[in-house]
């Protein structure tokens, strides 16, 4: 199967447990790997035969900042249901949700769910 990645795409939301990331909200990273079939866009060099990459980021965006979550399992499951709703070539997607900022006192990168979706399995 091939794949079509989105990295490190960043967007501003209010996701977390705390009344403060609610009112505040904080930065979030995300990787989004789309699993689809590219053969036929490969030879036809038309974008109508695949997922635009363009349009699927803003769907990732949109989900992110329409709605307000306690956990990044919820907002990472959201993006997914919503990448396998709005693309029928999509056959599954993985999205890894990063939050960098978390309010946790220790020296950190950040911290992450990696969840992964397949058309027609029960999540």
């Amino acid at each position: 199967m091939d794949e079509i990645w989105i990295r490190g795409l960043r967007v501003f939301a209010y996701h977390g447990v705390n009344p403060e990331e609610k009112r505040d909200g904080q930065n979030f990273e995300l990787d989004v790997t789309l699993g689809i079939d590219l053969a036929k866009p490969c030879y036809t060099d038309r974008v109508e035969d695949t997922v635009s990459y363009a349009k699927a980021a803003k769907t990732v965006l949109r989900v992110m900042t329409e709605t307000s979550y306690d956990l990044l399992e919820r907002a990472a499951q959201r993006v997914a249901e919503q990448i396998l709703e709005e693309y029928a070539a999509v056959n599954w997607v993985d999205v890894v949700l990063k939050k960098p900022e978390a309010p946790v006192k220790a020296d950190f990168d950040y911290f992450a769910v990696h969840i992964r979706r397949e058309r027609g399995i029960p999540s």
